[in-house]
């Protein structure tokens, strides 16, 4: 690895995520990946917001699932309602030690261990306007790519710099 490099060690984790979020989130990758759905954790939103991970089906739906690890982590963060302008369905995702009555009725609810997951409650469809989709869809390429091209250039440093 190079003494001065301009990409972060690990571009999807920026200190912020606890081991437990993680865990949660490991959690859920595993289910959308078996569901045949591709996933990008971290992806900034157009609100200025970043999505803990954002899900694109086959079909083309996007999902978003915000990670929730303490009664307290929901009761603080009051920005989640924000992500329904972004995607067609929203989830919250937690582990066993939170109580999932504390999540509202209205959104999707998933319930993981961190090695396998479950959809407790589907979350409603309310679709996207075209225009949203078709950003929303244009930002995951994108950052799907670039974050491959910083992966593939982590792996090689010295390619980098022929």
């Amino acid at each position: 690895m190079p003494l001065v490099s301009p990409f972060a060690q690990d571009p999807l984790i920026d200190g912020r995520q606890s081991e437990r979020a993680m865990m949660v989130r490991r959690g859920v990758q595993r289910m959308m990946l078996a569901r045949q759905v591709a996933l990008l954790p971290e992806m900034p939103l157009a609100s200025g917001r970043r999505a803990d991970l954002v899900c694109l089906s086959e079909k083309g739906e996007i999902s978003i699932v915000e990670i929730k690890t303490s009664i307290q982590d929901f009761r603080v963060d009051q920005k989640w309602p924000i992500y329904r302008l972004h995607c067609d369905r929203l989830y919250f995702a937690t582990h066993p030690g939170v109580p999932t009555e504390i999540f509202p009725d209205d959104y999707g609810l998933i319930l993981t261990d961190g090695y396998d997951a479950e959809i407790l409650r589907e979350a409603p469809l309310e679709r996207l306007a075209p225009a949203t989709r078709k950003a929303m869809t244009l930002k995951f390429a994108r950052l799907s790519a670039n974050r491959l091209l910083q992966a593939e250039w982590a792996a090689n440093p010295g390619a980098v710099m022929d």
